[in-house]
This record gives structure tokens, sequence and C-alpha cells, in this order.
């Protein structure tokens, strides 16, 4: 059975829906319980659970981006392969940022006010590289991928040791995320080389700084 391709207002109305989706808080639905509920409770100072709490504004912030790349991505994607591969990683993103607004909350903090403009950026990041190559957009992921993981496992080496709560998050995220890098460029995605690579590690230190306090 042949399915019906939208036409190119439809999947404007659909990638308009999904970027409400994103950033209106309590809007994003968890297809699996957060690695959170499974973890001990246990109490954190004031100090401990601000940097917590900026920590994981980071990493919503990220998902953020992550959800904007690869519905623009999708969007502009040659083949359908690589559309439906696009739109399958940002279906597992989802429930990051569910994980990271729902410990948000529960630490007493916020999302970044600055994720209406990561959005647009990533979309926009996301929608070229879909327009030049399937190639390139699979690089991309895996390259912003290798970026999210190091972010990560920084985080867990700064975390408070007693917040098991968010450590359990972030490590889950962590495996997600090293497999989406692995599959993307398995799907034939182009290596990016380090000049290139080094300029997406700017970008991405500069959206860490600003959405740790904001």
């Amino acid at each position: 059975m042949s399915t019906r391709r939208l036409s190119l207002a439809d999947q404007l109305l659909s990638q308009a829906d999904k970027a409400l989706r994103t950033l209106a808080p309590g809007s994003t639905p968890q297809h699996r319980p957060s690695p959170a509920d499974a973890a001990e409770t246990k109490e954190l100072s004031e100090s401990e659970r601000r940097h917590a709490a900026g920590l994981m504004r980071v990493n919503h912030a990220g998902e953020v981006c992550a959800q904007a790349l690869y519905q623009g991505q999708a969007l502009t994607a040659k083949l359908p392969r690589v559309r439906r591969e696009m739109e399958s990683a940002a279906a597992e993103e989802v429930d990051h940022l569910a994980w990271c607004e729902e410990r948000l909350d529960h630490l007493g903090s916020h999302t970044s006010l600055l994720n209406p403009l990561w959005y647009g950026m990533s979309f926009g990041v996301g929608a070229v590289a879909g327009l030049i190559s399937d190639k390139v957009s699979l690089g991309f992921v895996a390259a912003t991928e290798e970026q999210v993981c190091k972010h990560l496992e920084s985080h867990l080496a700064t975390l408070p040791p007693q917040d098991s709560k968010s450590r359990a998050v972030v490590q889950a995220m962590l495996e997600d995320e090293a497999r989406h890098a692995t599959t993307a460029l398995k799907s034939g995605g182009l290596p990016f080389p380090k000049p290139v690579k080094g300029l997406m590690s700017l970008v991405s230190k500069a959206m860490t700084k600003t959405s740790y306090r904001l």
C-alpha cells in the first residue's frame, strides 16, 4: 500500500507543530520511563542543586537542538530511508527531552530561555545539511552526537556524586547518543574532518555556557 507524499505546506505545518511541542513546557510525552525513577533520592545542598540544574538545563537545550536538527534534516533528506532514520532518531530523543524537563522541575528550576533560538538555528543547519546531500546530513548527525557524548561525559564527572537521579538520566542519554552516532556513520554518513569538528565544538561550548545560566 503506497503512502501519500505530504505537500510542502503540509510538511511545514507538521514541522511547526513539532517545534511547538518541543518548546512548550509540559507538552513532551515520554515513551520510556525516566531512569531517575529507579534512582535513590538523596538530599542536595543549595549550591549542588543549582549546579545540577544548570547541567540538566544544558542537556535539555542540547535535546532541543537535536530535535530541530533531525526535523530539519528529515524535511530535506533525499532518500526515504534517510528521512525515516532521522524521524526515528528524533522520536527517541523525545524521551531525553521529557526526562531532562522532569528532572529540572524536581530540582526547582526551568528550561533555557534561549531554547527558541537554539531550535531555529539547529533546524536551519539541519535543513541545509539535508539539501547538500544525505551523506553530509548523516555525517553531521554523527559529528553532533560525538560532541553531545563529550558533554554528557563531562557532566557525569562534575554532577554531585549524591545526585543519583540526574546521573541516571545522563548515563541513559549517553548510551542512546553514542548509538545514534554509530548508526549514522554505518548508514553512510560522511566522517567530518577535525577542523570542522573543532568549529562545532566552539559553537557547542558557547551554547553550553549560556544555557547553564539562562
